[in-house]
């Protein structure tokens, strides 16, 4: 069954623009209540968390309003990070969980994510069969089983008494100075609180959400204010979360950062050494570095590679049985803890490293020698599909002859914009240069 309305990660767009609209909302609200409530039984319950974003009271309302009709008993948690969301489906028992977030995106897109009972993403068959409903007639509830929605004050809170007791026992970041770069996102209360309530000097970043400020300049994919904030404070270590808290940067002493790639190496030495590492591999997407897959071989641990997407990665550990996994963009998954990706997990690993070996955050996050990687993208218009083109394809196919031998090529559309991402890697920098400018520009004519 094909899906048209879900990308990798859920249902993503501009807010108040097809398809983030409150009347799409409200029908995908109703068609996930009717696929979890075929039973006809009224006890079914799904819990909705939310970032920052403006829009995320409009959607909140309409999904809202679409799963009651159906029947289904609404449990909201307000702003909480995306592995909350994760965790309280789960031990609240629910049977759906939903994430209202564009992650990393602007404050002017929006997103919906889904959970399943077991706090794990949907698969792609679910999500066909709710987006299948949608194009349907939705059976609503009759009057006397219509839902009730609830607010649940302390979704925070539980989530924060939980991230604290997988920081390793006898631990504490006692005179640690830690900058912590929220991106006025979800994670902008809880992330404080939990390195605070551990004993550290926190310096915050980007927790001052006002709906349309997500992103700006702050988290992530801005590190520019944290590294400029560890800098200022002499801090220890900067960690520095998207809008959803679902992802980890970190910076050292410096403020130099230190990606998903560098993150996973060093946890994943570490368990490989203590035994804890499941079948000795890791589990990370196409995009990482090939530093990374030659690092990890030198120390007897296997990199197994999925498509681009947090998703696809769970999926392989949890047919292979493997208990880390994660993207360069800082997507640390340990199943070990969590359902999905947990920025504020991985950063309390990483600082468990820092106390127990009283290095330096650049001395532990430097871990291996990165091959030269160049990552461009060209935006298109909807309707269109440039890599389909001859001309692209033909160009394609030259830039891997062109480095058969001598590094490797990624180019795919993203599945959260409508972009296509260019990457290669190569050791020789000028021919990695002529191979993603002369992609880029074949794509962009076929873009014009």
């Amino acid at each position: 069954m094909n899906r048209t309305l879900f990308g990798t990660d859920g249902v993503r767009g501009q807010a108040n623009t097809y398809p983030m609209t409150a009347d799409l909302a409200l029908k995908l609200g109703a068609a996930a209540g009717r696929y979890f409530r075929r039973d006809g039984q009224n006890q079914h319950r799904v819990v909705i968390g939310k970032d920052t974003r403006l829009s995320g009271y409009m959607l909140e309302n309409a999904l809202t309003a679409g799963l009651t009709s159906t029947g289904m008993n609404v449990l909201l948690l307000g702003p909480v990070p995306t592995p909350a969301v994760g965790l309280l489906t789960h031990s609240m028992r629910a049977d759906l969980g939903i994430m209202i977030t564009a992650s990393h995106n602007p404050s002017t897109d929006n997103g919906i994510k889904f959970f399943g009972p077991d706090g794990f993403k949907l698969s792609d068959a679910a999500e066909a069969e709710i987006e299948a409903l949608i194009l349907g007639d939705i059976q609503p509830a009759q009057p006397q089983n219509i839902g009730r929605a609830k607010r649940i004050d302390d979704g925070r809170s539980r989530y924060v008494e939980y991230v604290k007791t997988t920081f390793p026992n006898g631990l504490r970041l006692n005179g640690l100075k830690i900058v912590v770069d929220c991106a006025n996102g979800a994670a902008y209360k809880a992330a404080p609180e939990v390195l605070w309530e551990l004993g550290a000097d926190v310096i915050p970043v980007g927790v001052s959400p006002d709906g349309t400020n997500i992103n700006k300049g702050v988290g992530s994919t801005a590190p520019g204010a944290a590294s400029a904030a560890v800098r200022e404070h002499g801090a220890d270590i900067g960690l520095c979360f998207d809008g959803d808290a679902d992802r980890l940067i970190v910076l050292d002493e410096n403020g130099v950062e230190a990606d998903g790639d560098q993150i996973m190496a060093l946890l994943a030495c570490r368990w490989a050494d203590e035994g804890r590492l499941n079948d000795r591999t890791l589990v990370t997407t196409v995009m990482s570095n090939l530093g990374l897959e030659q690092h990890l071989a030198a120390k007897d641990i296997r990199l197994e590679r999925t498509p681009v997407g947090d998703r696809y990665v769970v999926e392989a550990m949890r047919k292979g049985g493997f208990n880390m996994g994660g993207e360069q963009s800082g997507h640390i998954v340990m199943t070990d803890y969590g359902t999905t990706g947990d920025g504020l997990i991985a950063g309390l690993q990483v600082l468990a490293e820092l106390v127990r070996t009283s290095k330096k955050t650049s001395e532990l996050t430097q871990v291996f020698k990165p091959c030269p990687q160049l990552l461009k993208n060209v935006r298109f218009q909807l309707g269109q599909d440039p890599l389909e083109s001859q001309m692209v394809v033909a160009a394609i196919k030259n830039a891997e002859t062109r480095l058969d031998g001598q590094g490797r090529l990624l180019i795919r559309k993203s599945g959260t914009e409508p972009l296509i991402r260019v990457m290669a890697e190569a050791e020789d920098r000028a021919l990695l240069g002529e191979i993603v400018d002369g992609l880029v520009a074949v794509v962009e004519a076929e873009c014009a």
